[in-house]
């Protein structure tokens, strides 16, 4: 009986592990390989000198769930970046104070940016935290409603000080730029977690191809699509899915009637221009390394038009899609790349994008790989921040008293 077991169990060692449909050639596994692993390693924010700290993590959440900062009271940044949506609002543009132009942006791994907003007009995340409590069509508010705010709450001047080591200012411009900085510490943690991708991806990093078996079919033709005949990767690249430029695609960039939408050209004005930027008072990098980019961009006839390649992670919770919140679904974006109309492209801009002439077969399989880049818990984004900033919370509400201590012996104002 014993020599009968070891000879069953070899044969079943023997098996041969799963064969991949579609196999993957070398070329295409180092290709998958290239977009991980994940999560990325944590890394501060030089020129934000709270980036990474308990407290301004605390602050910021805090700042960003709160409608005082806006002018009337009634919007907050949570108000078109919800939580449940990967930190996106479901409509094809913002609504603010009133309608804008352009397509809420998802904030999960906003930290992996280089530039921020649709046109890249901002170079760090606190100064793009800044913009949109000042657009009128936003929050509409300024730095002196911002600063008073924070000034007339006893529980924003605890959590200021234990930010800032100091009671804010009366000078309202340093006060706004650091509820700038502290909103940008909170959203550097919205990190979106793994998915099956992920799992497929370490699984042939590893060579299991039985663990990469489970991975479905259908994602696994999509993904071959993506590397192969389609070129997806070649902006959609990295573990974030994103190069962090700005391209044309072929949509429309009118705003409105007689009205266009300039995307990047006058993001880079804008971020040139912009006090806040990297090269300005405001930034604490000494060093300036941080700021090489926002010194040397320059603005060029085919940026006009050309907007942020997003992030696919949680590609599936963010819709509409496009700048302008143009297409309403996956299939729709698929479809858009499949048959694309190279006469909207810029004459002088890249020419990489060239119509697939996808089947319907391959595009439902390339909507199954990018709903596989969707994390697994469901949340949509920022999985790993609420219990990190709980604690913190805990942490901040423990040291009230002696907080009040401190407001007791000296002036605040």
């Amino acid at each position: 009986m014993a020599l009968a077991a070891s000879v069953v169990l070899a044969a079943a060692q023997a098996q041969p592990q799963p064969l991949l449909e579609p196999p993957f050639s070398d070329r295409e596994v180092r290709l998958i390989l290239a977009h991980g692993p994940w999560p990325p390693r944590r890394e501060n924010d030089p020129s934000n000198r709270v980036s990474g700290q308990a407290a301004a993590i605390a602050f910021g959440e805090r700042l960003f769930g709160d409608p005082r900062l806006s002018r009337t009271g009634t919007i907050a940044c949570a108000t078109c970046h919800q939580s449940g949506r990967a930190f996106a609002d479901g409509l094809p543009r913002a609504q603010g104070l009133a309608p804008t132009d352009r397509n809420t942006i998802g904030l999960a791994n906003v930290r992996l940016q280089r530039w921020f907003g649709w046109d890249g007009a901002g170079d760090s995340l606190w100064a793009q935290s800044l913009r949109p409590l000042s657009d009128p069509r936003e929050m509409g508010s300024d730095f002196v409603q911002v600063a008073a705010a924070v000034r007339a709450d006893a529980g924003l001047r605890r959590r200021y000080r234990a930010t800032f080591g100091a009671p804010p200012s009366s000078t309202d411009e340093a006060v706004a730029v650091n509820v700038g900085k502290a909103l940008a510490a909170y959203q550097e943690t919205l990190v979106s977690g793994r998915t099956s991708f992920d799992d497929f991806r370490d699984a042939l990093a590893r060579g299991d191809r039985a663990a990469a078996a489970r991975y479905p079919a259908a994602a696994r033709r999509g993904l071959a699509i993506f590397v192969g005949k389609g070129r997806c990767n070649v902006c959609h690249l990295g573990p974030n899915f994103t190069n962090g430029e700005f391209h044309d695609v072929g949509i429309p960039f009118f705003a409105g009637p007689g009205r266009v939408d300039p995307g990047r050209h006058e993001g880079i004005r804008r971020v040139q221009a912009s006090r806040y930027n990297l090269l300005g008072p405001f930034s604490d990098d000494p060093t300036a390394r941080t700021a090489t980019a926002t010194r040397y961009v320059a603005a060029e006839h085919r940026n006009f038009g050309e907007f942020r390649v997003p992030s696919l992670r949680n590609v599936a919770r963010t819709a509409p899609y496009m700048h302008n919140g143009s297409l309403a679904t996956l299939r729709e974006v698929v479809r858009h790349y499949s048959e694309i109309d190279e006469e909207r492209l810029h004459a002088d801009g890249e020419r990489i994008l060239q119509p697939l002439h996808l089947s319907e077969a391959e595009i439902d399989d390339v909507v199954a790989f990018l709903d596989s880049l969707t994390e697994r818990d469901g949340r949509g984004g920022g999985r790993a921040t609420a219990a990190a900033v709980a604690g913190v919370r805990r942490t901040l509400d423990a040291a009230a008293g002696a907080d009040a201590d401190r407001r007791a012996t000296g002036p605040e104002n």
